[in-house]
This record gives C-alpha cells, structure tokens and sequence, in this order.
C-alpha cells in the first residue's frame, strides 16, 4: 500500500501524527528511521559454531538481564514483607510473563506442599466442602486474560513533588496474565449458598492470613478459583497451589494461598479492608470496599531511561485498562494536553484486560509534555490530576488513576511533570 501526503498530516500539536500511521501497513512502513540492505554480510561469529545444547526450561538472553523486576521495596525488619514492580518500559503487547510480575506480599511467600493444601468451604452453605488440587483440576475450567492492579499502583503520584524514577517504578504494580481456573460460582453452588448468604470471607495460607470481604454477587459473576497463570501452575510468589481471583477488582482482594472461604451474611471488616486498602476523604471519613479499579492509561515510551537520540519520528506506546470492561478509546497530547489525538488500539481489545496503544509523534527536538488518556466503554474517562484530588485526604494513595505526564527535555531525556 504507498503512503499518501495526508498519513503524515499532524493530528493534534506539535507533531503527533494522525492515528491511521498504525492502522495502515504501507503508512506505518514509510516512518523507518533507518533503512536495511539487502546486500551481502559477513557471517558473525555465533554462526560459524554449534551453539549451547539444549536445557529443561528457557530463560531469557543473557543480553536482556536488565529486564526484571524492579523498585523491589521490603518493609522494615523484614525479609519477605513488601512489593517489587512489573518493568513495563520494557515490554510489549499485553500479556506479562510470569517471572516479571509484580509481587505484594504482606509476610513473606510460603512454601505450600500441593498434596497437604485444602481449600475448604464452610459458613452459610448446606453442604460445607474440602477440596485439594486434585479435586479441582476435574472440575469444569476457564481461562481469561486480564489485568490484576494494586490498590496502591501509582500512589507515589499523590506527593507533593513529581518522584522522578521509571515508568515500572511508579506504575509497575500492575499486570496481566491469563488466568486458569475453576469458576468459583460452581464451587458455591455444589456447596449450597443459603438465602442468608450475602458476602464471602476468603483468607489465604500466608503467615499474615490475609483476609478480605467479597461480595456474593461478584463471586458468582466472574470470580475463579486460579490454579494457572500463562499456561504454567501458578508460581509460588502468585499463590501457588490456588488463589482467588477477581477480575477487574483491587488486587489484595484477589487473595493468595487461597485456604478458607467462609459464607457470612456481612463482611467481616478485616484489618486489610479497614485499616489498610480503604480511601481516606478530605473530611475525615473512610471510604471501605472500593473494589474496582478505576479507567486509568500510562505512556510507557517514551520514559525515563528511554533515551530519544535525535530529532525524526517516534513511536509513543502505552497500556491501558478498566476494571469496568474495555478500553473504548485512548487519546494523546504531546503539547501538555492543549491538543489530543486519538491513539491507535492493538488488536487485542478484552474486557478487564491491559490494552496497548500507540501513536507517530514526529518530534522536532524541543521539550515537550506527552500525556495519555483513556476512555472506557461505559463512558467513564481517566481524570485529571485535579479533579481526582476532589474530595479526597491529601494522606489517601489508593485507586489512583489520574492522567500522568512525561516531560521530554532538548535532551531527549524523560523526566516526571505534574500538569
């Protein structure tokens, strides 16, 4: 397909390009900064001899160790205690592999022995249940892919002063997987549920027993019982041998080590769904059980540490998610949102899901301010930095999802700016 004088017409100011740059092969193959040949090449040295021999499992190159998680940050006196974040600067497309996940644990990951683990059922229900891994995996199964976000993911932007570190830094408490599993409403409907039955009490194995309230209605909407992420059996740091999971929702509900799951007629007002993961308002009040995560998009390039070496046409990618379903739209500002732009959508457009956008800025070299934004298919769009501080205590950090901002010096260097 040949390109035309219109695919390089700026679609908002200084220079972003018109979205259809990504949606038209021929467009997008015209913005190459430097051109291959054909012609003929020596051949490198790690083709002239056998390479290394086959192992039990991969791992990535040698060449890409710097991909890992990162801001790894323990609670004091601890030694398993804390959060480490997912590098989405580095990454593509929308699904995280297992090892670059991001990790909340509140004490430490337990070491399970599959064969001695039991998930029991108990409470409201007629019939109360026990079942180890063996039991579930004959159980119907589903798989979805979908993104699981800490409360907590982006609450350094809740400073006074813009935290100047990566893009995984500030919001790599969030990630996506598919997630395999039992469907947890065939689970409660073998046990049972009575009339009175309103909540669930779900707590894991860990030694902080971490326990959270859930609603009925969602856990016989959409909630699994997860035995698998990416394929693979869960892995120790995200709940090995089962957890729960609650698509969409703040990601301490989704509990690890999944153990008991008690049917109540109330919540149960737990330590972490009071004193901790609950929105503080400017009044002095308490915000509880705040479950979904908000419509919320992040430019992961250009970011800090992603250097522009000089002035040409640049690729501006991104993810963004809602725990409310699809992603409808995203928008970009490369002039500190004076203009916007619609960003071009990848393929994979799931609900609950992290959706990668991207746009064409023909950066002329000078400072600039790109921003994202994000729109969901309920209408709900990601706020400003103002008008998410509405009503809120200045000491509250949790569900943030305003629109953030990269500023890119003369330097090419990305650096953090409120606007």
């Amino acid at each position: 397909m040949k390109t035309s004088p219109d695919d390089f017409v700026p679609a908002a100011g200084n220079g972003l390009l018109d979205r259809r740059v990504f949606l038209r092969a021929g467009a997008a193959g015209s913005l190459g900064l430097l051109a291959a040949s054909a012609g003929a090449q020596e051949r490198p040295a790690w083709a002239k001899l056998p390479g290394e021999g086959m192992g039990p499992a991969g791992a990535p190159s040698k060449h890409e160790a710097h991909i890992r998680r990162g801001h790894l940050s323990l609670q004091t006196g601890t030694t398993g205690s804390g959060a480490s974040r997912t590098p989405l600067e580095f990454l593509d497309g929308i699904i995280t592999p297992s090892r670059l996940h991001f990790e909340r644990h509140h004490s430490g990951i337990p070491d399970i022995d599959p064969r001695l683990h039991k998930l029991v059922i108990h409470g409201l229900v007629r019939r109360p249940l026990e079942f180890d891994v063996d039991a579930l995996v004959r159980y119907p199964a589903v798989s979805r892919i979908q993104f699981l976000e800490c409360s907590g993911n982006s609450g350094v932007l809740t400073a006074a002063e813009p935290v100047q570190a990566s893009c995984g830094s500030i919001h790599g408490l969030v990630s996506a997987s598919e997630w395999g599993g039992v469907p947890l409403s065939v689970l409660l409907d073998e046990a049972g549920v009575e009339p009175r039955g309103k909540w669930l009490v779900a707590d894991g194995a860990d030694a902080a027993m971490m326990s959270r309230s859930v609603p009925l209605e969602k856990a016989m909407d959409d909630a699994i019982v997860a035995l698998y992420q990416n394929g693979e059996p869960l892995r120790p740091a995200n709940g090995y041998p089962m957890r729960l999971f609650l698509p969409g929702w703040e990601g301490n509900i989704s509990v690890k080590w999944l153990r008991t799951i008690k049917v109540t007629d109330g919540p149960a007002m737990t330590r972490d769904e009071t004193s901790k993961y609950s929105d503080l308002r400017e009044d002095g009040s308490a915000r509880l059980f705040t479950f979904p995560m908000g419509v919320k998009s992040v430019i992961t390039s250009p970011s800090p540490g992603l250097t522009m070496r000089q002035r040409g046409v640049y690729q501006i990618a991104g993810i963004a998610w809602s725990g409310a379903g699809r992603i409808a739209r995203v928008q970009i500002s490369v002039d500190g949102g004076n203009s916007w732009a619609d960003a071009a959508l990848d393929e994979h457009v799931l609900p609950k899901c992290l959706t990668r956008f991207r746009a064409a800025w023909n950066w002329d070299g000078g400072p600039s301010v790109i921003m994202s934004r994000a729109l969901d298919e309920t209408g709900a769009i990601q706020p400003d930095r103002g008008s998410w501080f509405d009503g809120q205590s200045r000491g509250n950090f949790y569900h943030y999802n305003a629109v953030h901002a990269w500023q890119v010096g003369a330097d090419g260097e990305s650096t953090h700016v409120y606007v």
